[in-house]
């Protein structure tokens, strides 16, 4: 495992070096007047910065302009193909499409059922407890004993996995980052949940199954005290709030075991 790892923590280690390169640069341009903020330089291509620099601004005003409402989409397909078509719709999705206008507001998912929504079962167990729906793992907190749903997960997301009971993501399968972690850290999850950050809000109870996909909402939204940043400290949770796991048959334990 340490010598897989090696060549991926060489290269962050060198990018990191570059970065830090790049912004003492970019400072420097803004000293000269050049551009506005150090990390300004990061949204411009290596020719650009060889030409003339009079139109710097006005393009980092451009791109800084789109990589903002990227952030706000909250929308990630599930599958891109080669040739650029994009599906969106995961296990449970609606059985009307939604694109023909049809779609009724009453209309069950395929798959689901009331009280239950379907995914694909890729790490084994169950587990019960709050929804913390998170769309930012820089900025948002996972309490102990609760299930993380977001639309899905890359290694950013890791030390949410410490605390998180279980997993539900919109997009992934066997093999995506989310699901492999999953198993090594033992936490049940499902992936491929239509939908699954707009139909489960923070703080709904959920029983999970991460050996058969199955998600079951247990109620109505749990007490918001529970949810009270400053109730909780950095490792330790109020056991009252019963965001407890139920720890049936979970994967193998810690990582790497």
């Amino acid at each position: 495992m340490g010598l897989r790892e090696t060549p991926k923590f060489t290269i962050v280690r060198a990018l990191g070096l570059l970065r830090t390169a790049l912004l003492d640069s970019g400072a420097d341009l803004v000293a000269g007047g050049l551009l506005e903020r150090a990390d300004d330089v990061v949204h411009l291509r290596l020719d650009e910065l060889d030409g003339d620099a009079g139109g710097w601004v006005g393009l980092v005003a451009e791109r800084r302009l789109a990589l903002d409402r990227e952030a706000r989409r909250h929308l990630v397909p599930r599958v891109v193909l080669g040739d650029g078509r994009t599906f969106y719709a995961g296990l449970g999705a609606p059985n009307d499409d939604p694109a023909d206008g049809d779609t009724a507001d009453g209309d069950t998912a395929d798959g689901d059922t009331a009280g239950e929504l379907r995914g694909s079962p890729v790490s084994p167990g169950r587990a019960e407890g709050l929804v913390r729906v998170v769309r930012d793992p820089g900025s948002e907190r996972l309490h102990p004993g609760e299930v993380l749903v977001c639309a899905g997960t890359d290694p950013a997301w890791t030390p949410l996995f410490l605390t998180a009971a279980g997993l539900v993501t919109e997009v992934g399968g066997m093999l995506t980052h989310g699901s492999v972690v999953a198993r090594e850290y033992g936490i049940p999850a499902v992936v491929g949940v239509h939908e699954a950050t707009t139909r489960l809000r923070t703080g709904q109870r959920i029983r999970l199954d991460g050996g058969s996909g199955v998600i079951e909402t247990l109620g109505a939204l749990g007490s918001t005290d529970a949810y009270d940043d400053d109730a909780c400290d950095d490792d330790i949770c109020d056991d009252d709030t019963g965001q407890g796991p139920v720890d049936e048959g979970a994967g193998p334990g810690a990582p790497g075991t």
